[in-house]
């Protein structure tokens, strides 16, 4: 019997497996199509395709899963009715959305909305209790109109209640005597408290995040709850059950319920975390992942092959404040529509034909044009089936969609066609700008590394747009998320607000704060049972000039806490400020703001193995030629089809040329050349 370590990521279009033997590396794979109205069903369907290829569920000893459940709730308002408890005069700070103003494409967009509140007023209800900016009681927690603003809330059917008390981060005691009589007026509520979800400065993004927390809190508790029961019904008997988070660090599946808001990125974070373990074992320093899927597209920029860590995103329109991977998405993926705007302007995307109904191609029922019906129609993606033969799709459907909006366009069924996806390249383009020229990278010094369902198959032209000269395409892109699910530890991380100068004076604060977090740390490791060798402590230090509205993270040097760690943190402070923004204020006074500790605790993980050098004669692998519609030839090519699988170290060939494989298709157009490395990476650069 062997031990199968398995990764199963679910998508907007398709759920992926992976499962690796860990004594032998076999792999087995399995891509199924999701199912937005219960999410464990796909992943239960592609558990049972493992099932019948011959292993048993108790020769796994490793179950990892990346989830969209949480985003896809905040995504399709889709949450749970939430009510909102907060300081009085506080009332309109969740309103205000701390002053937030649209910007980007959002500027040209005359109809532009803001998103809706998941707590609206009318499901708000203020607090009498005031902490004063020390944490220290002003007004004592008025505990009978407390009572009676959750009876209200009761009234109007909420099913979760957030609580964000103003300087709570300080001093918890008001929001935990609240949730005590929630509790026992409200049992079957849900109870979100900002100085546990987030116990860090900044009042608006703290309430967003809570209100975040219980809006989506009790589909992603339903969800995972059933998910769990189901795996062990199915024969599953190991311990470790784990799902990603946000941060790029797993948790039990048990714990998911508990913290849902470190979930809204599982699945775009493992595929950074096996685009960030290519590039080690590769020996790449600088590489831009690009992960592009049925609905969305996320990129990620690696420096020094590390991604990021953001302490604050926005996903939806909603800030939410907790440590994640600085992975940046866009409404661009195989299933993005494209329409005609009220300008008379060809769009491609946010909105997504997803898995059902799907691009018209799978004829489900869509009349309108996606992305992939595109690629279709010109035959870089192949005209009968996808996934390897187990999906037939229809390119007559596509050509029919496409037809309808060339005729409005006044334009060809090719040339409209590659309109799509030009519109939709750039839409990624300008991603990767937010992540790199906007930070001060250029990306012409990255790699770019693509993978999702999508990728591959727009990655070189990405890469032009952008003059990056080199793409690296995994042995399994469709399914690399999957994969990444098995190459990441156990993660936490812990926070501690106080404001102190950057100085020699501030040494005994500092040391104080980080050892009660070393000791919270020390508690979690104990907890999950982590062996002294497997434990990891990382620590930084969010800084700000004083008077400056927000911070920047910055490493904090090993070892103990002394006068040299305060003046390497104001150090470090000017290198990042000066990478960000391109100046450092010398002279001015600088603050630390919040003390933070990542504890990591070593599991099991798969590994990526190389293999021998085959030479180049990559002839053996075309299995097909077919004509394809080429933007860079401006007519139809007969390009030749290569089957990745046939693929060995040391192949060369040069494009135009299409490669095929079950979770994805690449092309690589005139003017780039292709060859395969020793990991069985396809490597594509731009012939000069």
């Amino acid at each position: 019997m062997g031990v199968w370590l398995v990764g199963v990521d679910t998508g907007g279009t398709f759920t992926d497996l992976i499962a690796v033997e860990q004594a032998t590396g076999e792999l087995r794979r399995a891509k199924v199509p999701s199912v937005p109205s219960d999410a464990s069903v796909a992943v239960l369907d592609a558990m049972d395709k493992l099932f019948a290829d011959g292993i048993d569920p108790s020769e796994i000893s490793l179950f990892v899963h990346g989830t969209t459940v949480a985003t896809n709730a905040l995504l399709e308002g889709k949450g749970v009715r939430t009510g909102l408890m907060i300081t009085r005069g506080f009332r309109a700070v969740y309103e205000a959305r701390g002053w937030s103003q649209p910007k980007g494409a959002d500027l040209l967009d005359t109809f532009y909305q803001k998103p809706p509140l998941l707590a609206p007023q009318w499901l708000t209800e203020e607090v009498s209790e005031r902490l004063d900016y020390k944490g220290e009681v002003v007004t004592p927690l008025d505990e009978a109109a407390l009572r009676s603003s959750v009876e209200r809330l009761k009234e109007k059917g909420v099913e979760a209640i957030a609580v964000c008390f103003l300087f709570s981060f300080l001093n918890p005691a008001h929001e935990r005597r609240a949730a005590e009589i929630v509790a026992e007026i409200a049992p079957e509520c849900r109870i979100s408290l900002s100085s546990h979800v987030l116990p860090v400065i900044r009042e608006y993004p703290r309430l967003s995040t809570t209100v975040i927390d219980a809006y989506v809190g009790p589909k992603i508790a339903d969800y995972l709850t059933r998910l769990e029961q189901r795996l062990i019904a199915r024969g599953l008997k190991t311990p470790q059950l784990f799902l990603m988070q946000s941060n790029g660090g797993l948790m039990r599946i048990s714990l998911g319920a508990r913290h849902p808001n470190q979930t809204l990125l599982s699945g775009p974070a493992a595929g950074v975390i096996a685009g960030a373990e290519l590039a080690r074992v590769t020996r790449r320093q600088h590489v831009i992942t690009f992960d592009m899927g049925g609905t969305s597209t996320d990129v990620a920029l690696l420096q020094g092959g590390r991604c990021r860590l953001a302490a604050e995103a926005t996903v939806h329109g909603y800030p939410i404040k907790a440590p994640m991977l600085d992975i940046h998405t866009v409404g661009a993926g195989g299933g993005s529509v494209a329409y005609i705007d009220s300008g008379g302007l060809l769009k491609v995307g946010p909105r997504s034909a997803g898995a059902d109904p799907g691009p018209a191609c799978y004829d489900k029922g869509n009349e309108e044009p996606a992305v992939t019906d595109a690629n279709v129609v010109l035959q870089t993606l192949n005209p009968e089936h996808l996934l390897g033969g187990r999906m037939k799709i229809r390119r007559d459907l596509a050509e029919r969609a496409m037809a309808r909006l060339a005729g409005r366009l006044g334009l060809g069924v090719p040339q409209t066609a590659q309109g799509i996806l030009s519109v939709v390249t750039a839409n990624m383009a300008r991603a990767i700008r937010v992540i790199s020229v906007q930070r001060g990278h250029d990306p012409r010094d990255y790699a770019l590394m693509a993978f999702g369902g999508a990728g591959p198959l727009h990655a070189a032209r990405l890469a032009s747009e952008l003059e990056i000269g080199r793409v690296l395409v995994p042995a399994n892109p469709g399914i690399l998320c999957a994969i990444g699910l098995l190459l990441t530890d156990l993660r936490a991380d812990f926070a501690r607000t106080r404001l102190m100068p950057a100085t020699e004076a501030s040494t005994a604060d500092v040391a104080e704060g980080f050892a009660i977090l070393a000791a919270r740390a020390e508690r979690w490791f104990d907890q999950e049972g982590i062996g002294a060798a497997d434990r990891r402590i990382a620590r930084t230090a969010d800084m700000r000039y004083h008077g400056q509205n927000y911070e920047l993270s910055v490493a904090v040097p090993d070892g103990p806490v002394a006068k040299a760690t305060l003046q390497a943190l104001a150090t470090g402070f000017a290198d990042v400020h000066r990478q960000r923004y391109g100046f450092a204020a010398d002279g001015d006074p600088v603050q630390i703001v919040t003390l933070r500790v990542e504890a990591t605790g070593a599991v099991r993980k798969a590994e990526l193995p190389a293999h021998p050098e085959a030479g180049p004669d990559a002839s053996g692998a075309i299995v097909q030629r077919r004509p394809v519609w080429l933007a860079e030839a401006g007519d139809v090519v007969d390009a030749p089809v290569y089957g990745r699988e046939a693929l060995r170290p040391g192949n060369r060939f040069a494009g135009p040329a299409i490669v095929e494989q079950m979770d994805a298709t690449t092309l690589v157009p005139p003017g780039w050349a292709a060859r395969v490395d020793s990991y069985l990476n396809l490597i594509l650069e731009a012939v000069a």
